[in-house]
């Protein structure tokens, strides 16, 4: 199977800069999406594609967030957001297939000055109880934007950025927190020591000179590890302040 995960920052404006025709050429059995920034009702034609079904879970405040899947396979089941969070920013879908779950997610941002932490600390144990119960009964596929470069080799500028949104020791021991939970992070399970980003800012020609953190993630249950082929950083395709990512596994 070929999954991807993009943040497309916008789905409307993704679309003007050549979305479809990466959706069609990359022909990916599961397609994730984060920050729609929409309502299902302002889906358009051109955002439905043949041969898929697709699920999307949109924020109440208009222009916010959202997720979006797209699947070939028509799941056993959807659920929408997590036990626990009543936040209404639609940031959670999960696809039951006969042998996995499938989850994406847009991570809350914890924002300049970390004021919005105690609400990422919150909705991460909500959102860590809610795979390790789906683990308990198949293994999972976790992805998305999950807001948080894990290690100092997973952004350009640790030592500048430490304690800032995404890279401050409370996110990052979250995530270590899920892994330990019978997670991998599957990219730096199979690429230990390689540097690549997915995200950059729109400031100072970040992306041109090459100053990124890796935030997004294929994330799968530790006993799916070897049934994964290779998990991608897509750094060339452009779009979004994101790129996206790629796991290939048979499954």
């Amino acid at each position: 199977m070929k999954l991807i995960s993009w943040n497309v920052n916008g789905l409307r404006a993704c679309m003007k800069k050549g979305f479809s025709e990466f959706f069609k050429e990359m022909d990916a059995d599961i397609f994730a999406i984060q920050e729609t920034k929409m309502q299902p009702e302002q889906l358009e034609d051109s955002m439905k594609f043949n041969g898929y079904h697709m699920y999307i879970n949109s924020a109440e405040r208009k222009g916010y967030s959202g997720t979006l899947v797209y699947s070939k396979k028509e799941p056993l089941n959807v659920i929408y957001d997590i036990d626990g969070d009543d936040s209404n920013e639609g940031r959670v879908i999960t696809l039951e297939f006969k042998d996995f779950y499938f989850v994406c997610a847009y991570v809350p941002n914890s924002k300049d000055g970390l004021l919005r932490i105690d609400f990422r600390q919150y909705w991460e144990d909500c959102l860590r109880r809610h795979l390790s119960k789906l683990d308990e009964s198949k293994p999972v596929i976790y992805t998305g934007d999950l807001n948080v470069a894990h290690n100092e080799i997973d952004l350009k500028n640790p030592e500048t950025n430490h304690q800032s949104a995404g890279f401050s020791d409370q996110e990052r021991a979250k995530f270590t927190e899920l892994l330990a939970a019978g997670f991998s992070d599957t990219f730096r399970k199979l690429y230990p020591d390689t540097v690549k980003y997915s995200w950059w800012s729109y400031r100072a020609m970040a992306r041109e000179r090459g100053v990124g953190w890796r935030i997004d993630y294929f994330v799968v249950s530790n006993r799916l590890m070897n049934q994964v082929q290779d998990s991608l950083i897509l750094d060339e395709v452009e779009g979004s302040d994101h790129c996206p990512v790629v796991l290939e596994i048979e499954i």
